[in-house]
């Protein structure tokens, strides 16, 4: 009989047994995988970009937006930061306040790994658990250090593949959602929440590149590779990052960004000429100047996108001095307002995260125990909170542990 069983050893499921084992529970942390947080081992590119500096409620969306305040306020970037400094891991800024492991992800995973230890935490590694029951309180003995009052609400029976049956008081699913299924993720915990009883909000992947209709696209498909600096909005969403263009569509920072914003069936706007009055600049320079478009573009843009675009609007070999006003003023808002609309995304193998999840409205904002439902707890990605690109996610993965930790 243990305290408390944790399903998922991801970087959620690893802080919030190591949390709750340091308080004195009996905890067991289960994954079916054999190899430990590899979603974490790949991050970041090898370094794992652990969290940002600026991580706060407006970096993330949820149809309830004010559920994630309450654990981001308990537990920030810097309180992470204090972590890895009592383990003596180093970390640099890469760029706007992401933080990355100057070694590699594996020091976080070690991090990880030393404070379940502390806890002294059982692990049940490559052990999938293929059902699930709760049985009414029959006051079984609780452990050492346990709330009897969990206990007396009822007892979570775990059947096992490798570890036969197992009991908790509390059950804590963190096995995150359905991104990069080629390492192991998959839907299982909506399936506990449907399970007992809890709405979920649509899953569907997000941080994703976007796909276009490749008979449009085949004008930009040979300019896979291009990027630069684009400003881009969809729905409620807008932000000025690198831009990628490839054989299918867009990606990069900027696409991932929107992606998380974008609906199916809407258009995105881009902005491929950021912090410039195109238009005035053009024509301003004009007086005398027999230079082509194409090549006063590449001076603002990579060669190759300036003769795509130029191409596909019959400019190619027009000279800046002999258009008229007019058409540089039109070929400038094309560029500021670049309207398309995708037919859909890259799909989970694609993806960073998933949006959606767990319904919040169903769970405490404080212990992430759902609402009618003693005892069980969801935590990190599997819940209806999606952080921006850029360490933002592990930062609610931390949070969402330690408070849930704590109030176990």
């Amino acid at each position: 009989m243990y305290d408390v069983a944790v399903i998922g050893a991801g970087a959620a499921g690893m802080m919030c047994a190591a949390v709750a084992g340091q308080r004195g529970l009996r905890v067991v942390l289960i994954d079916h995988a054999d190899k430990l947080a590899e979603k974490i081992r790949i991050s970041g590119g090898g370094r794992c970009n652990f969290t940002n500096l600026g991580a706060g409620p407006a970096n993330f969306l949820s149809e309830n937006p004010h559920f994630c305040r309450s654990a981001l306020a308990g537990y920030g970037p810097r309180d992470f930061l204090d972590l890895l400094r009592r383990h003596g891991v180093s970390w640099h800024e890469k760029h706007r306040g992401q933080l990355f492991c100057d070694d590699s992800s594996e020091s976080v995973i070690d991090v990880l790994r030393a404070e379940c230890g502390a806890g002294n935490v059982q692990w049940r590694m490559g052990c999938a658990v293929a059902e699930i029951a709760r049985e009414a309180g029959r006051g079984e003995e609780p452990g050492a250090g346990s709330d009897a009052r969990a206990a007396a609400d009822g007892v979570y029976v775990l059947r096992t593949t490798t570890a036969g049956v197992l009991r908790a008081a509390r059950l804590v699913i963190a096995t995150g959602g359905m991104a990069i299924p080629q390492l192991g993720a998959t839907d299982y915990g909506l399936k506990v929440a449907r399970q007992f009883g809890l709405k979920v909000v649509e899953p569907r992947p997000a941080l994703v590149p976007l796909t276009f209709d490749p008979a449009l696209w085949q004008p930009f498909a040979a300019l896979s590779g291009v990027a630069l600096e684009a400003g881009v909005r969809s729905g409620q969403g807008e932000f000025l990052e690198d831009l990628l263009f490839t054989h299918r569509g867009l990606s990069g920072p900027a696409i991932l960004q929107i992606s998380s914003y974008w609906n199916p069936g809407e258009p995105l706007s881009l902005d491929l000429a950021p912090g410039l009055d195109l238009g005035q600049d053009l024509v301003a320079a004009k007086p005398g100047n027999r230079q082509q478009l194409g090549t006063v573009l590449a001076g603002l843009w990579p060669r190759r996108l300036a003769e795509a675009w130029l191409e596909r609007d019959g400019l190619a070999a027009q000279r800046l001095a002999d258009t008229p006003d007019k058409a540089l003023r039109a070929l400038a808002a094309r560029i500021h307002d670049w309207t398309l609309t995708p037919t859909g995304t890259a799909g989970y193998k694609k993806a960073e995260v998933m949006r959606g999840g767990v319904d919040t409205r169903g769970l405490d904002q404080k212990s992430m125990q759902a609402r009618g439902v003693p005892g069980l707890h969801f935590i990190g990605e599997a819940v209806d909170v999606t952080g921006w690109l850029g360490g933002y996610n592990f930062q609610w993965a931390w949070a969402s542990a330690v408070a849930c930790g704590k109030a176990l």
